[in-house]
């Protein structure tokens, strides 16, 4: 009997059906400030926060929970509807810290240490390892700004109070490349670890994406 492959609706419904039964008991003035996000109300019983997400802006109506981006109104995918509710219910206003932490410093973070480096930093190493420049090109598309770690790194502010960086070592004759993926020690006030570990995947897609279109 063949196996069908489950969809992202079947793998990760519950999750999004559950996030969006969390949001109406939430005081959304109170979450908005908490996250730095807006939040336009209607009425006393309706609004929608304003969530910029990788540099496009959703609009996340309360109470209903759904995502859609505001530009043409397109419902976002999966991942990103699941990953804003989550943002937008665990934010706790928590100051950003500007200090950096590898995944595995993240609670719970050791036991998904493994699955995070496979699905980011070694896909980042295999990428730029030996091209610095188009590092640094995909990472100013993505609109990262400039540390001094590394041979080259970036960070982005990928929610408002969420922010990663990414540090490139290139090969040379003795160590093979390498590349990390940190995070801002507050990022556990804004997301659970293993959405955080979906979100440093995110990000080493979209870099590896602008450097090599489909």
């Amino acid at each position: 009997m063949e196996h069908r492959a489950r969809t992202p609706e079947e793998t990760y419904g519950p999750a999004l059906e559950k996030a969006q039964k969390a949001l109406p008991e939430v005081d959304p003035v109170r979450q908005a400030a908490h996250a730095g996000v807006v939040f336009e109300a209607r009425d006393a019983l309706a609004g929608s926060f304003l969530v910029p997400f990788f540099n496009t802006m959703y609009d996340v109506p309360w109470p209903a929970g759904k995502v859609r981006q505001t530009d043409d109104g397109s419902e976002a995918d999966m991942a990103s509807r699941i990953l804003l509710l989550h943002y937008l219910l665990t934010a706790d206003g928590t100051v950003v810290n500007d200090r950096w932490i590898a995944f595995r410093s993240l609670p719970g973070g050791l036991g998904y240490d493994a699955a995070f480096q496979a699905r980011a930093n070694m896909r980042l190493a295999r990428a730029f390892g030996s091209d610095r420049a188009a590092f640094k090109a995909a990472a100013q598309a993505l609109k990262g700004e400039r540390l001094s770690f590394g041979d080259a790194s970036f960070v982005f502010r990928v929610l408002p109070r969420l922010w990663l960086a990414v540090v490139l070592y290139l090969a040379d004759d003795e160590f093979p490349a390498s590349a990390n993926v940190l995070f801002d020690a507050s990022a556990s006030h804004y997301l659970p670890t293993e959405d955080l570990a979906v979100l440093g995947g995110i990000l080493a897609g979209k870099l590896i994406r602008v450097n090599r279109p489909r």
